[in-house]
Parts: C-alpha cells; structure tokens; sequence
C-alpha cells in the first residue's frame, strides 16, 4: 500500500514554494527549516553574499553536501561500532555461558564432595562407637 503524496507551502529564502513527497508534512517543513538555516549559515559570510546568484547556489550546493558525506561517514562510524559492540556482547555472553557450565560442574562436585564428607563423618562415628564398645568389654 503506497503513501498518498504530501504537498506543503514552505518559506525558504524569503518565498513560498510548494513542497510535495511521499513524506510527511513535518519531514517536509525540517528539509525546508535545515536549508533555510544553510542559507543564513552562509549568507553571513560577507565573501559569499559578494558572488553572483549562480556562485552562492554552487557554494550553498556544496556546504549541504559537505554536511551530507559527514552524516554519512559518522553513520559509517556508528554502524561500525555498533558491530563491534555486537560482536563484544557475543563474546561476552559465550564467556557467560562457558562460566555458568564451570559454576555448574563445580556446584556439583561440591555436592559430590559434601556426600563423601557426610559418609566419612558417618564412617568417624561408627569407628569411634566400635573402639567405645571394644574398650568397654
């Protein structure tokens, strides 16, 4: 199911211009609020407002896509740390696992251990009763 197309008027630069897109009207009034913010960003440079119309579009053009290959370079970045923090998580939650299989092996030879030492205490008892009753006789 395709999105109706969206047609909003927008100020940018001063005029009204009709924006249309499938995105919606909020998309289309931030596209317009980041360009008119690039046009002031370097309409306050007095060099740039000395260059022809055709000049500014240029340098305006080139100051949005100096912006655009840093968002994409930071989202390569982010993109790169968050496969390394993945690949950490999985390194981490094998050496949980790996932990947890020790914790439980070790869990069970205490018990294993805890038993013998029951029986060895029973074993102490019964000994000591017999040396008690062989010297009483």
């Amino acid at each position: 199911m395709a999105s109706s197309k969206n047609y909003t008027e927008v100020l940018i630069g001063g005029k009204v211009f009709t924006l249309s897109g499938f995105e919606s009207e909020e998309y289309l009034q931030r596209v317009s609020t980041y360009l008119n913010h690039k046009l002031e960003e370097c309409s306050s440079s007095e060099g740039y407002r000395k260059q022809s119309a055709e000049t500014r579009s240029i340098l305006l053009a080139l100051n949005i896509a100096d912006d655009y290959f840093k968002a994409k370079k930071q989202g390569g970045t982010l993109e790169s740390d968050i496969e390394a923090k993945d690949k950490e998580m999985y390194d981490l939650k094998h050496e949980l696992i790996s932990v947890q299989i020790k914790l439980e092996n070790a869990d069970k030879t205490l018990d294993k251990l805890k038993e013998e030492n029951r029986a060895l205490q029973m074993k102490i008892v019964q000994l000591e009763t017999e040396m008690k009753n062989s010297k009483s006789k």
